[in-house]
């Protein structure tokens, strides 16, 4: 069995129980070395082997799982956050599918969850925003045409961008001619929940200034929207005279 665990935002007591557990029980862990924190893997046993991912390929990953399946030993594939989003994933269960090896996978706190709770934050403010796209720029990884960033932009809604920390030139004039206006706010996050996180608020015209001047290069996260600022209504859950199957309203 390959157990595919979210290692979540980076610091170590933020993995669920669940993913300490398998941690715990493996006798083999493949982590994304570029990303994981390595303070994740005190959780393995003595005798644990350990692979870093970042140096290897595809095809030399899933050796690594063939020959552990083999020796009838438990597998963990350690991601960063969780492994819905931007895990690569899909293209390694397929291929366990293909070869007859059974996977299950474990969920984690994603980044963008860590990125909110360092900021502070609420990503769905009631006449704010109550969608949450989760993006990234087209790099050496393409984006269909269809979410290019400027008609996601066109939409208002809070943003959180990934993988593109070096495109904030391009980032911050694709969500200006989406409809931003340059002065609404924005911030990056760099490294959440890791012991060296930083955070640097602005506006989207700022974001090349903000990242340069902070030397933040690569491993953050973009947010963008209303939720940054002051303004919001109240939530109609908990008002007085809003009534629920628990409560009855109020004058």
């Amino acid at each position: 069995m390959i157990h595919f665990v979210g290692a979540g935002s980076g610091a170590p007591d933020l993995i669920t129980l669940r993913g300490k557990a398998l941690l715990e029980q493996a006798d083999t862990v493949i982590y994304a070395g570029s990303l994981v924190n390595p303070a994740l893997l005190d959780f393995c046993k003595p005798g644990c082997e350990i692979f870093n991912s970042a140096k290897m390929t595809l095809e030399e990953v899933l050796a690594v799982m063939r020959r552990a399946e083999a020796a009838g030993k438990n597998t963990v594939r350690l991601h960063t956050g969780d492994p819905s989003i931007y895990g690569a994933i899909r293209e390694q269960l397929d291929e366990l599918d293909k070869i007859g090896i059974g996977w299950d996978i474990c969920p984690g706190v994603s980044s963008f969850c860590g990125a909110a709770a360092s900021l502070g934050i609420e990503y769905t403010l009631p006449d704010i925003s109550q969608s949450v796209i989760i993006t990234r720029m087209a790099g050496r990884t393409p984006v269909p045409e269809k979410e290019n960033m400027a008609s996601l932009a066109a939409h208002g809604a809070t943003m959180v961008i990934f993988l593109s920390t070096g495109l904030l030139a391009e980032l911050s004039q694709e969500l200006i001619d989406g409809g931003y206006d340059p002065a609404s706010p924005a911030a990056i996050v760099y490294k959440a929940s890791w012991p060296d996180e930083k955070i640097v608020r602005g506006t989207v015209a700022e974001l090349p200034r903000m990242a340069l001047e902070n030397g933040i290069r690569k491993t953050a996260l973009v947010i963008v929207g209303g939720c940054l600022g002051g303004e919001y209504a109240r939530s109609r859950l908990y008002a007085p005279d809003f009534a629920t199957e628990f409560r009855e309203a109020r004058p």
